[in-house]
């Protein structure tokens, strides 16, 4: 999942950067190639949580969403308590085709408990034939939970493990009936209520509901508001630091993640959003 987030980074960099890294495909262009996503990687980390402010995070899962189904034509579930009222900014100013959009099925749980339901119904055979989703997303797990830190941190693995499970399951499916098919990816967002201070993605303070997620989630991506005086300086924009860590995964996976890929992608990125809304991405 972490290479589906980090095109997104991609597409929508500094034209600055874009100009570094001759393999990004510029932002008018929309466009994604496969050798950026590496969908039949195995290796790649299959699911993220995306921790950090709850309107950012939607936009960059809106992103996530629409590259995939755009760019890699597969088809998304995408979980959220709200109803998606339009696209972020950055994706108006090179709208999607209406074909890859239908790709994209939003389901509105009010609950907990609707939530459960639907993503366990993800492995009825209605929803896998013909084509099984191929990446899940879940906006803001924490209007899910209850505000008891003992009984959300208990629904917390709940819906995790069962997040996971039904990722395992269709990544199955999709193997069965392509064995070149990607993994399917999970990717989650995150609000702790834990106000921390953020150093190369990592808390200082411990949210226990947080410490839960982190062991089924393989990585994640951490956005940290930037208050530097590089940040007061650009005026208007807001500056956001951006943060890729595992968490999930132990340290021989990342060993060999690491070596088995001989490009890497960044670890941490700068987000800087125009008062319009737009985003625009640099490798930090």
């Amino acid at each position: 999942m972490a290479d589906i987030l980090t095109s997104v980074f991609r597409t929508f960099m500094s034209q600055t950067d874009v100009n570094k890294d001759v393999t990004v495909v510029p932002h008018s262009d929309s466009s994604v190639s496969s050798s950026v996503l590496l969908p039949g990687d195995s290796s790649v980390s299959s699911s993220v949580l995306l921790l950090g402010d709850s309107s950012i995070s939607r936009s960059l899962l809106l992103l996530s969403a629409v590259m995939a189904a755009s760019e890699l034509g597969v088809r998304v579930v995408f979980f959220t308590q709200t109803q998606i009222q339009s696209l972020p900014v950055s994706l108006q100013k090179c709208v999607p085709s209406p074909e890859s959009l239908k790709k994209i099925k939003f389901s509105y749980p009010r609950t907990l408990g609707d939530l459960l339901q639907q993503v366990a119904g993800l492995h009825e055979s209605q929803n896998t034939s013909p084509t099984p989703p191929s990446l899940i997303i879940v906006d803001r797990l924490e209007g899910f939970l209850g505000g008891n830190h003992s009984e959300d941190q208990t629904c917390a693995a709940h819906l995790s493990a069962l997040l996971c499970d039904t990722s395992s399951f269709l990544t199955q499916i999709l193997k069965q009936r392509s064995p070149s098919s990607a993994p399917c990816r999970l990717i989650a967002s995150f609000r702790s209520d834990v106000d921390s201070e953020h150093a190369g993605g990592e808390s200082s303070a411990t949210d226990p509901i947080l410490d839960v997620l982190d062991r089924y989630f393989q990585m994640r991506c951490t956005l940290d508001r930037d208050r530097s005086y590089e940040a007061a300086a650009a005026g208007l924009k807001e500056l956001w630091k951006v943060y890729l860590s595992a968490t999930g995964i132990t340290e021989d996976a990342c060993t060999k993640e690491r070596e088995d890929r001989p490009a890497a992608a960044p670890k941490e990125w700068q987000l800087s959003i125009s008062p319009d809304g737009s985003m625009e991405f640099k490798m930090a």
